[in-house]
């Protein structure tokens, strides 16, 4: 047994281009035999993890280094054993590049890259757009249909298609038959349209197009099949580039913290974090859209809400904006900080509540803060220094925000984008099932607000805090349009709708289930 645990030790740290001493291999195994096999390997990461940022002055690696980092890790799992509920600002989620020669994602610190700004010049814009591009287009490359055939293979059953750049269109001078290529949909002049990637742009035809599922806005990257002639691409099929399961995409990075919180690993990896996941059955999110405080009638349904889940307090209340009904001018602040404390004072009178659930409050676009443009952050702790000290489990975060729930990830947006997007789409579905369509564009650009940035601005440098990759668990779409949930590869996107327009309904969710619940207060 010490004899295979210390070849596994040995290899895992030759693949990282170290090598262990004879005294430092032998006290890792002490270390490591008492581990149950299952979560070996997760020691073993992280503990490489750690001599790997520790200064070594050779790829030989000795017992010291073994145990500072040994301590290290005990001290990061004691910190983390308590983490079962962390909430996640846009601001502070992991900024990653995808290297294509790597093949691997790599933080911008490493890179050398200078820290994000709010206000980014011209290569930061330039970046936002390569970055989508580059994730989405090393994502395709490896699915399926996309794979280079196996060798000896029968022709019918591993029919693949080849991505084109668009410069190898641009490069010929003859017409090419039917091609696949992948770009953003973009408008270089008005009422023409083209595609767009790395190596050039090209203008294309979508009279005789066929649009698959989904709503197909400018700026979002699609897949485009047809044939290039006379400067012009023909396009015959429209469709997104193929989605991938989060667990594809961790099998093939590994346990990268892409998500953010308090562990360098990702979450999902913790085998103890997925034992308490399925133990608390009881475990709920109840999410409302809209909560407008200043309305008697809101905040009647609100103590209906609270009465009715005092006996049994859910893991978490998420609120999101806006919290006025209408903007009030120079008296928004003072009327919202008025509010708050009301609400608090509401809150109070359940202690259960106040004990064992948390409030998260996510900012709508009419809430007092810098600008309308995301992430955006938190609503000011002047407004909101009573309802915080009277209730400790509250928490103000940005728009977005990411919560993390034992091994779910859940992602929260407050902004009408179905309206949006509906609004800005080159071709309406015919169909109308916006739900479908919608969450099928989500998924699929692996990002919340695919849209023209005069349309939905966004922060050039904090865009990464709005990436959907890996997918995660749940989605959470905060929007006018009615409410609805839909699930595409194993990711589920929800809108609890207007919580005052709706009669007063909103959704709840259940981590050890993955199921959403549709609930209603009636009169």
């Amino acid at each position: 047994m010490a004899a295979n645990l210390k070849s596994i030790i040995t290899a895992a740290f030759k693949l990282h281009g170290l090598t262990l001493r004879s005294e430092a291999s032998r006290y890792l195994v002490e270390v490591l035999t008492p581990v149950q096999a299952a979560d070996c390997n997760e020691w073993l990461d992280k503990i490489i993890e750690i001599v790997q940022k520790q200064p070594l002055t050779s790829s030989l690696v000795d017992r010291s280094v073994c145990e500072t980092a040994v301590q290290e890790c005990n001290e990061e799992h004691d910190e983390e054993s308590d983490k079962i509920f962390y909430v996640i600002d846009a601001f502070s989620v992991p900024r990653l590049t995808y290297s294509s020669d790597r093949k691997k994602f790599i933080p911008n610190s490493t890179l050398g890259m200078p820290e994000p700004s709010l206000h980014g010049e011209a290569v930061d814009k330039a970046w936002l757009f390569r970055d989508r591009y580059n994730v989405l287009h090393q994502r395709t490359m490896r699915h399926d249909l996309f794979t280079s055939p196996v060798v000896g293979a029968v022709p019918e059953e591993s029919k693949k298609f080849h991505l084109k750049p668009i410069e190898y269109l641009l490069g010929s001078t003859v017409k090419q038959g039917e091609v696949i290529v992948m770009g953003m949909l973009t408008q270089l002049k008005e009422g023409k349209w083209y595609l767009e990637d790395l190596t050039g742009s090209v203008q294309i035809n979508l009279t005789k197009a066929k649009f698959h599922t989904g709503l197909f806005t400018e700026n979002c990257f699609v897949l485009a099949e047809g044939y290039y002639e006379d400067d012009i691409f023909h396009v015959s099929a429209f469709g997104f580039p193929p989605p991938e399961p989060s667990i594809s995409t961790r099998n093939f990075f590994g346990n990268i913290n892409f998500f953010g919180g308090p562990s360098n690993t990702c979450a999902k990896a913790s085998a103890k974090l997925k034992q308490i996941e399925q133990e608390n059955e009881d475990a709920m999110f109840i999410f409302l859209s809209d909560v407008y405080l200043d309305q008697i009638k809101v905040m009647e349904k609100l103590k209906v809400l609270f009465t009715g889940y005092s006996e049994f307090p859910p893991t978490c209340f998420v609120f999101c904006g806006n919290f006025l009904s209408s903007p009030s001018g120079h008296d928004h602040a003072k009327l919202l900080k008025d509010c708050f404390r009301g609400l608090a004072d509401l809150i109070c009178e359940f202690p259960n509540l106040v004990q064992n659930s948390r409030f998260i409050f996510v900012p709508g676009p009419q809430d007092p803060g810098p600008s309308t443009i995301l992430p955006r952050p938190a609503i000011p702790n002047s407004i909101t220094e009573d309802i915080r000290h009277k209730v400790p489990l509250a928490t103000f975060t940005s728009n977005p925000c990411r919560i993390q729930y034992c091994t779910q990830e859940i992602v929260v947006l407050r902004e009408d984008i179905v309206t949006k997007m509906c609004r800005n789409c080159v071709r309406f579905p015919e169909d109308g099932d916006i739900p479908t369509h919608f969450t099928k564009t989500l998924i699929c650009q692996g990002h919340l607000t695919p849209l023209p940035l005069h349309v939905c601005p966004v922060y050039w440098s904090y865009d990464s805090g709005l990436r959907l990759y890996p997918l995660p668990d749940l989605i959470v779409c905060a929007d006018k349009y009615d409410p609805f949930h839909s699930t595409a590869v194993d990711s589920i996107v929800l809108n609890p709708g207007s919580f005052p327009r709706t009669e007063f309904s909103f959704k709840v969710y259940l981590p050890a289930s993955r199921q959403i619940e549709d609930s209603k207060i009636d009169d």
